[in-house]
Protein backbone atom coordinates (compact mmCIF):
# COMPACT_ATOMS: atom_id res chain seq x y z
CA UNK A 1 0.00 0.00 0.00
CA UNK A 2 1.33 3.47 -0.88
CA UNK A 3 2.38 5.77 1.95
CA UNK A 4 -0.28 8.36 1.00
CA UNK A 5 -3.00 5.75 1.46
CA UNK A 6 -1.53 4.42 4.73
CA UNK A 7 -1.36 7.89 6.32
CA UNK A 8 -4.83 8.83 5.07
CA UNK A 9 -6.44 5.60 6.22
CA UNK A 10 -4.87 5.79 9.68
CA UNK A 11 -5.75 9.48 10.13
CA UNK A 12 -9.39 8.91 9.22
CA UNK A 13 -9.63 5.83 11.44
CA UNK A 14 -8.21 7.54 14.53
CA UNK A 15 -10.28 10.69 13.91
CA UNK A 16 -13.50 8.65 13.73
CA UNK A 17 -12.48 6.50 16.70
CA UNK A 18 -12.14 9.72 18.72
CA UNK A 19 -15.51 10.94 17.40
CA UNK A 20 -14.04 14.07 15.79
CA UNK A 21 -15.23 15.85 12.68
CA UNK A 22 -12.64 17.09 10.21
CA UNK A 23 -13.31 20.66 11.40
CA UNK A 24 -12.84 19.70 15.08
CA UNK A 25 -9.52 18.05 14.22
CA UNK A 26 -8.54 21.14 12.22
CA UNK A 27 -9.30 23.38 15.20
CA UNK A 28 -7.33 21.22 17.63
CA UNK A 29 -4.32 20.69 15.35
CA UNK A 30 -4.17 24.10 13.59
CA UNK A 31 -4.05 22.17 10.30
CA UNK A 32 -6.61 23.32 7.72
CA UNK A 33 -9.70 21.19 7.20
CA UNK A 34 -8.91 21.13 3.47
CA UNK A 35 -5.44 19.65 4.14
CA UNK A 36 -6.91 17.04 6.53
CA UNK A 37 -9.47 16.05 3.91
CA UNK A 38 -6.77 15.74 1.22
CA UNK A 39 -4.61 13.60 3.55
CA UNK A 40 -7.52 11.31 4.47
CA UNK A 41 -8.37 10.78 0.79
CA UNK A 42 -4.76 9.83 0.05
CA UNK A 43 -4.20 12.81 -2.23
CA UNK A 44 -1.17 14.23 -0.43
CA UNK A 45 1.56 13.33 2.03
CA UNK A 46 1.69 15.77 4.94
CA UNK A 47 4.89 17.53 5.88
CA UNK A 48 6.65 16.39 9.05
CA UNK A 49 5.37 19.54 10.79
CA UNK A 50 1.74 18.80 9.87
CA UNK A 51 2.11 15.14 10.78
CA UNK A 52 3.49 16.12 14.21
CA UNK A 53 0.54 18.48 14.79
CA UNK A 54 -1.99 15.79 13.86
CA UNK A 55 -0.22 13.11 15.90
CA UNK A 56 -0.11 15.48 18.89
CA UNK A 57 -3.91 15.73 18.99
CA UNK A 58 -4.09 11.98 19.57
CA UNK A 59 -0.95 11.79 21.75
CA UNK A 60 0.66 9.46 19.19
CA UNK A 61 4.12 9.39 17.66
CA UNK A 62 4.41 10.05 13.93
CA UNK A 63 5.23 6.34 13.58
CA UNK A 64 1.53 5.64 14.08
CA UNK A 65 0.78 7.31 10.75
CA UNK A 66 3.78 6.46 8.57
CA UNK A 67 4.35 2.78 9.20
CA UNK A 68 2.30 -0.07 7.88
CA UNK A 69 2.39 -2.50 10.78
CA UNK A 70 -0.16 -5.25 11.28
CA UNK A 71 1.14 -6.35 14.67
CA UNK A 72 3.34 -4.81 17.32
CA UNK A 73 5.94 -6.41 19.53
CA UNK A 74 7.93 -5.70 22.68
CA UNK A 75 11.18 -6.69 20.93
CA UNK A 76 11.97 -5.88 17.30
CA UNK A 77 15.00 -7.11 15.33
CA UNK A 78 15.62 -5.61 11.89
CA UNK A 79 18.20 -6.01 9.12
CA UNK A 80 19.52 -3.48 6.60
CA UNK A 81 17.25 -3.10 3.58
CA UNK A 82 14.42 -4.99 5.28
CA UNK A 83 13.20 -2.19 7.56
CA UNK A 84 9.96 -0.33 6.89
CA UNK A 85 10.36 2.77 4.76
CA UNK A 86 8.64 5.96 5.84
CA UNK A 87 7.00 9.06 4.37
CA UNK A 88 10.28 10.97 4.51
CA UNK A 89 11.50 9.16 1.37
CA UNK A 90 9.32 11.31 -0.85
CA UNK A 91 9.52 14.54 1.11
CA UNK A 92 13.26 15.14 1.53
CA UNK A 93 14.99 13.20 -1.27
CA UNK A 94 16.32 10.61 1.12
CA UNK A 95 15.83 6.92 1.82
CA UNK A 96 14.59 6.38 5.36
CA UNK A 97 14.25 3.08 7.25
CA UNK A 98 12.65 2.87 10.68
CA UNK A 99 14.45 1.13 13.53
CA UNK A 100 11.31 1.26 15.71
CA UNK A 101 8.70 -0.02 13.28
CA UNK A 102 6.61 -2.71 14.91
CA UNK A 103 7.61 -1.77 18.45
CA UNK A 104 4.59 -1.58 20.75
CA UNK A 105 3.95 2.05 21.84
CA UNK A 106 7.50 3.36 21.31
CA UNK A 107 8.53 6.39 23.35
CA UNK A 108 10.88 7.51 20.57
CA UNK A 109 11.27 7.17 16.81
CA UNK A 110 14.62 6.30 15.28
CA UNK A 111 15.58 6.07 11.63
CA UNK A 112 18.51 5.14 9.41
CA UNK A 113 18.57 7.74 6.65
CA UNK A 114 20.50 7.97 3.43
CA UNK A 115 20.30 11.62 2.45
CA UNK A 116 21.01 12.04 -1.25
CA UNK A 117 23.77 14.39 -2.36
CA UNK A 118 22.17 17.85 -2.37
CA UNK A 119 19.23 16.62 -0.25
CA UNK A 120 17.54 19.27 1.88
CA UNK A 121 14.68 19.74 4.29
CA UNK A 122 13.65 22.73 2.17
CA UNK A 123 13.90 26.46 2.63
CA UNK A 124 11.28 26.69 5.38
CA UNK A 125 12.18 25.89 8.96
CA UNK A 126 10.35 23.10 10.73
CA UNK A 127 9.57 22.87 14.42
CA UNK A 128 7.66 20.43 16.56
CA UNK A 129 7.47 19.28 20.18
CA UNK A 130 10.10 16.95 21.62
CA UNK A 131 13.82 16.42 21.26
CA UNK A 132 15.91 15.40 18.28
CA UNK A 133 19.27 13.68 17.85
CA UNK A 134 21.23 13.55 14.60
CA UNK A 135 24.28 11.26 14.37
CA UNK A 136 26.27 11.29 11.12
CA UNK A 137 27.70 7.88 10.23
CA UNK A 138 29.10 9.06 6.90
CA UNK A 139 29.07 12.33 4.95
CA UNK A 140 28.27 15.92 5.95
CA UNK A 141 25.15 17.85 6.94
CA UNK A 142 24.69 21.54 7.62
CA UNK A 143 22.01 21.99 10.28
CA UNK A 144 20.54 25.42 11.03
CA UNK A 145 18.88 25.72 14.44
CA UNK A 146 17.30 29.09 15.18
CA UNK A 147 19.89 30.81 12.97
CA UNK A 148 22.92 29.01 14.44
CA UNK A 149 24.64 26.79 11.87
CA UNK A 150 26.29 23.47 12.75
CA UNK A 151 28.39 21.52 10.27
CA UNK A 152 28.28 17.80 11.06
CA UNK A 153 30.79 15.35 9.60
CA UNK A 154 31.32 11.61 10.12
CA UNK A 155 31.08 10.78 13.82
CA UNK A 156 29.50 14.11 14.83
CA UNK A 157 26.19 14.33 16.64
CA UNK A 158 23.78 17.13 17.42
CA UNK A 159 20.88 17.06 19.85
CA UNK A 160 18.39 19.86 20.36
CA UNK A 161 14.90 20.85 21.41
CA UNK A 162 12.75 20.38 18.32
CA UNK A 163 10.52 23.37 19.09
CA UNK A 164 13.41 25.54 17.88
CA UNK A 165 13.07 26.36 14.17
CA UNK A 166 15.43 24.09 12.25
CA UNK A 167 16.37 22.88 8.79
CA UNK A 168 19.23 20.92 7.16
CA UNK A 169 21.14 20.36 3.91
CA UNK A 170 23.51 17.64 2.72
CA UNK A 171 26.61 19.71 1.93
CA UNK A 172 28.88 16.75 1.21
CA UNK A 173 30.18 15.41 -2.08
CA UNK A 174 28.28 12.13 -1.56
CA UNK A 175 25.16 10.76 0.05
CA UNK A 176 25.10 11.13 3.85
CA UNK A 177 24.29 8.20 6.15
CA UNK A 178 22.56 9.41 9.30
CA UNK A 179 20.81 8.03 12.38
CA UNK A 180 17.93 10.34 13.28
CA UNK A 181 16.09 9.96 16.59
CA UNK A 182 13.02 11.88 17.75
CA UNK A 183 11.71 11.80 21.30
CA UNK A 184 8.07 11.67 22.30
CA UNK A 185 6.07 14.82 22.41
CA UNK A 186 3.00 15.98 24.28
CA UNK A 187 -0.26 17.37 23.00
CA UNK A 188 -0.02 21.12 22.50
Amino acid sequence: MKIKKIVGKKLKAIRLKNDLTIQELADRSTVSSNMISRIERGLTIPSVEILMKLAGVFNKSINYFVEEVTTTHEVVFSSPGKRDKTVYDDEFNMHTESFTSGLRDPQFSSFFCTVKKGGTSGRKNMYHPGDELIYVLEGSLLVDIAGDKYTLHTGDSLSFKSHLPHRWDNIGENDAKVIWTLSPFTTI
